[in-house]
């Protein structure tokens, strides 16, 4: 029998809680819905600040969002504007965050703030940048956009930053484009892959993927030359023989390559000599 009255007593205390607590959060809403359609605008104002430094953006955001044109041209313009922009970014919407930092840098030129804002819309870009199997126009721009902050702010202490960032999208373009190169191979389709590997080394002279790639280029170059017609394949078979001396020039030392590469080039130049004496 105490049991069974305890464990009423449990319930008992735990409904009373719930209760209270969801008359706290009726009361919570009903206020804040209170204060959306208040014409106070002070009010509005320091409530918004309060949300914004107590992490709830959302409510924080929709008060701000009708502050901004209120106290268009005030003093209190720039820092509205400068919380709503970062409102938005919390909130995670990063193509409007970086349009709000941006509109931010224009409206209020002479700002100490502008430079900490042209970053963010930077980095915004930055954040916009899908995997690198997807599209990379974003990426291309996230770029375009953290080399202009560079570009305008030479000195900021942002710019380290600001290049490794650049460094990182740069290995997706990077990535991207070799897995592209690599599918036009697969796909037999050697000429599209020879000009695709060749690209990619020309805008990636450092990448990790160089000697794969100049290696594919001699077996491509050499495919593609095998299988053209008689009055083609001396031509393409010296492209194969010179994307062999250009690999060596690059890896004098065995590759793992070597072999393979060795073999194409020493094939290569036997039909090579077939045709000229034919």
């Amino acid at each position: 029998m105490h049991s069974i009255l305890s464990k009423v007593k449990t319930v008992g205390k735990i409904a009373g809680l719930t209760l209270i607590f969801c008359m706290v959060m009726l009361s919570s809403c009903s206020e804040y819905n209170r204060l959306l359609k208040s014409t106070d605008y002070t009010k509005k104002y320091d409530a918004a600040i309060k949300y914004y430094e107590k992490k709830e953006y959302s409510k924080s955001l929709a008060l701000l969002e009708e502050l901004v044109s209120v106290y268009r041209g005030t003093s209190k313009g720039e820092k509205i504007l400068y919380y709503y922009a970062y409102a938005t970014y919390a909130v995670g919407d990063y193509i409007l965050a970086g349009y709000h930092f941006s509109n931010f840098i224009k409206t209020f030129p002479a700002s100490d703030k502008k430079e900490e804002c042209a970053f963010m819309n930077a980095y915004c870009y930055y954040l916009e940048s899908p995997r690198y199997s997807l599209d990379q126009s974003d990426t291309k721009s996230a770029i375009k956009e953290l080399q202009s902050f560079i570009n305008k702010y030479p000195d900021s202490k942002r710019k380290e930053e600001c290049n490794n960032l650049i460094a990182k999208l740069r290995g997706k373009l990077e990535q991207k484009y070799y897995e592209i190169s690599k599918q036009y191979f697969f796909l037999d389709d050697y000429k599209a892959a020879i000009t695709s590997f060749d690209n990619v080394l020309k805008d990636f002279p450092d990448t990790k993927y160089r000697e794969e790639l100049m290696y594919l280029s001699i077996k491509a170059s050499y495919v593609y030359a095998s299988k053209s017609t008689l009055n083609k394949k001396p031509e393409r078979l010296k492209s194969t023989i010179d994307a062999y001396n250009k690999f060596i020039s690059y890896f004098p030392e065995k590759s793992r390559y070597f072999k393979d590469a060795e073999g194409y080039f020493s094939a290569a130049k036997k039909q090579l000599e077939n045709t000229q004496t034919q």
